[in-house]
């Protein structure tokens, strides 16, 4: 537990902006005071939902892309913080766990190249490191009957949210990825894009349905190894979206109706949503309603174990959406009806 760094009211007091008759989500939540027992704490605690920050990019950078994700939590916490607290935002019922601290790995990366393969293997064997106390402090959340909402990092990190779900429950977990990409690139280093192929392949995960696949975003090599994997489903984002081959709807129930049978995790990679990431190079995706009724849809499900949201830029000119799908993600996930 040496990673984590409890939030704190020295940190709430420094981000919370107080307004004369508002209450502020900030101003009800809980936070622990001390680091021992996190187990034990939470499981005392009456809260249904606990936040965890995962302010890192380093399984972004392992796979050769834009880094930027490890600015996510620092902007997410600031603005959740300030949101108005109410009967449907229920700050009441969250816990403000904290952040693992990745400095270490973070600088290690940061003096590595992306053009060279030597240090590519470098950081893919950061990612593992960091794999290990993601798993664990899911691990302790589930195991004290929490529920997790997991900010920031690439989603390399959905491998360390599967392993420590799948422990907790003594079997392999499903789960359900709203992403352009499939993530099930092959066992070749730890890096975003294989996290649910490690997952798999190490009996972790079960089932997964890979909700809005881009087309031309997938090889055709991986169309054919998902294909071949049964336990694996997908819809892609053009027959839904752009040919309107079938209805958002339907393609929900198909996908619950693959994953329901048992615990499992919702992970939302935000490049999967229109114009959120202004830096990303493609602008074709879900929009935020659409992405609220998916999230809003899986969250009412008893099995629904955790929600992880990832690949976040923030960015000057994707601040206020950026904003509103963050903060809006995790109060539909708490409120879930």
């Amino acid at each position: 537990m040496d990673k984590l760094v409890l939030f704190n009211t020295t940190t709430l007091n420094k981000l919370l902006n107080k307004r004369s008759g508002e209450s502020k989500f900030g101003e009800h939540v809980q936070m622990l005071t001390s680091i021992s027992n996190i187990y034990e704490q939470l499981k005392n605690l009456d809260v249904t939902h606990v936040i965890l920050g995962l302010p890192e990019d380093v399984g972004v950078f392992a796979n050769y892309e834009k880094t930027g994700t490890s600015r996510a939590w620092e902007r997410f916490i600031k603005i959740l913080l300030n949101i108005n607290n109410n009967e449907f935002t229920k700050a009441n019922s969250v816990l403000i766990l904290g952040h693992l601290d990745f400095t270490s790995e973070l600088l290690k990366a940061s003096k590595l190249s992306q053009s060279k393969k030597k240090d590519i293997a470098k950081t893919r064997n950061i990612v593992s490191e960091i794999d290990t106390y993601v798993s664990h402090i899911v691990h302790q959340i589930i195991s004290a009957g929490k529920k997790p909402i997991i900010i920031g990092g690439g989603q390399n990190n959905a491998y360390g949210n599967v392993k420590g779900s799948s422990l907790v429950f003594g079997k392999a977990i499903n789960a359900i990825n709203f992403d352009m990409r499939a993530d099930f690139e092959p066992e070749d280093g730890r890096h975003n894009g294989n996290g649910f192929s490690y997952a798999y392949a190490e009996g972790f995960l079960e089932k997964c349905f890979v909700f809005g696949l881009h087309e031309n975003k997938t090889s055709e090599k991986l169309f054919k190894t998902l294909k071949k994997l049964k336990s694996v489903k997908y819809n892609t984002f053009e027959a839904i979206a752009i040919r309107k081959e079938t209805k958002f709807k339907a393609e929900m129930q198909l996908a619950l109706e693959h994953i329901e049978n048992k615990p499992f995790g919702i992970e939302i990679d935000c490049k999967a949503i229109e114009d959120i990431n202004s830096s990303s190079k493609t602008k074709s995706g879900f929009s935020l309603n659409k992405t609220r009724k998916f999230l809003n849809f899986f969250s009412k499900h008893e099995n629904a174990s955790y929600l992880h949201i990832c690949e976040a830029l923030p960015s000057k000119k994707s601040t206020a959406k950026f904003d509103k799908l963050m903060t809006c993600l995790v109060t539909d996930f708490i409120n879930h009806k």
